[in-house]
């Protein structure tokens, strides 16, 4: 009996999950318009389609965990969903990873050209900001941390140093250089998806740290994992694949048994982190131990966890 209900628990949670990206790829595609010129469709294109959508459900599901209830979350979510976006654009671009295929699609750059792509990509970080700085329910210090916090994470010192670190890493590089360059690439986002709630929570600094240290962690196993991804069929991740042959990865770098133990450290260190910072259960666990038993190489374990009414979730945010 206490298996049953916590497996339905665990399922209503993800039924719920499912409702959240909805609700975020609708609000997108209204923040977004339906404007029928190319620069426009870009910027669909870039923000749209079949993406897991991780960043904006760590908002907002980190933030029903430390008790938010404002309507403004869902459009915080979107405009890190929208910075998301804009950063894989640039991404694909032939002049950084000339990737042609991005969730199973043809990268905008080939869709549009590339002037577009750009183009598409400054929008989209434009109206990224413009979102967060005209949150109606959100007190003027509030809105002022959010839009520092975002800022901060593509600047020099966040995803724009990653890319830059990864384009000239080509060669020998540490294992130590490599982390640096992971952790800015693709921690960070994570990091300030979950930032971003606790500054709407007003959560203490212990929580806040805790919550970044797992965003670190999480975004470390989810990097290693595309890296044993790059050399799979992109018939089946939805991206180019072979990208990373040249390049310093953990895994050509430390070889794949460190890597995969390294992975595997990782996954752990993300779920203690996670539970210091809201403790057992909740619903950003159950969404998290579902994406962690991906990039774990232990076999997936539907985790225990206590069931709340699904009734009290879908429309909070929506």
């Amino acid at each position: 009996m206490v298996q049953t209900r916590q497996f339905n628990g665990f399922h209503e949670k993800q039924a719920d999950t499912i409702a959240l990206r909805q609700a975020v790829d609708s609000r997108i595609a209204q923040l977004l318009g339906d404007s029928v010129d190319p620069l426009a469709a870009a910027m669909r294109a870039g923000a749209l389609g079949s993406g897991k959508r991780m960043r904006p459900l760590l908002v907002m599901l980190v933030a029903r965990d430390l008790g938010v209830t404002s309507p403004d979350v869902l459009d915080v979510a979107c405009a890190v969903e929208l910075v998301h976006a804009s950063s894989l654009i640039l991404d694909d671009m032939p002049c950084m990873d000339n990737a042609r295929l991005r969730r199973g699609k043809p990268a905008v750059h080939v869709q549009f050209g590339e002037d577009v792509a750009i183009l598409a990509s400054i929008a989209l970080l434009s109206r990224a900001f413009c979102v967060v700085s005209s949150a109606q329910h959100l007190a003027p210090a509030t809105r002022s941390r959010l839009v520092c916090t975002l800022s901060e994470t593509i600047g020099a010192q966040g995803l724009a140093r990653g890319q830059f670190q990864d384009l000239r890493g080509n060669g020998q590089r540490s294992a130590d250089e490599i982390t640096t360059t992971n952790e800015l690439k693709t921690g960070v986002l994570l990091g300030v998806a979950v930032e971003m709630a606790a500054v709407l929570a007003q959560a203490s600094d212990a929580v806040t740290q805790s919550l970044r240290a797992f965003a670190m962690a999480a975004g470390h196993a989810f990097q290693i994992r595309d890296d044993f991804a790059d050399g799979g069929d992109s018939a089946i991740t939805g991206k180019d694949t072979g990208k990373d042959i040249g390049k310093a990865t953990l895994v050509n770098t430390l070889g794949p048994a460190e890597a995969r133990r390294r992975m595997g450290a990782y996954v752990q260190q993300a779920e203690r982190h996670l539970g210091d910072a809201l403790g057992p259960g909740g619903h950003t666990h159950a969404y998290m131990a579902q994406l962690l038993a991906q990039a774990s190489p232990a076999p997936q374990i539907v985790p225990a966890i206590a069931p709340r009414p699904a009734a009290q979730l879908g429309a909070q945010f929506v």
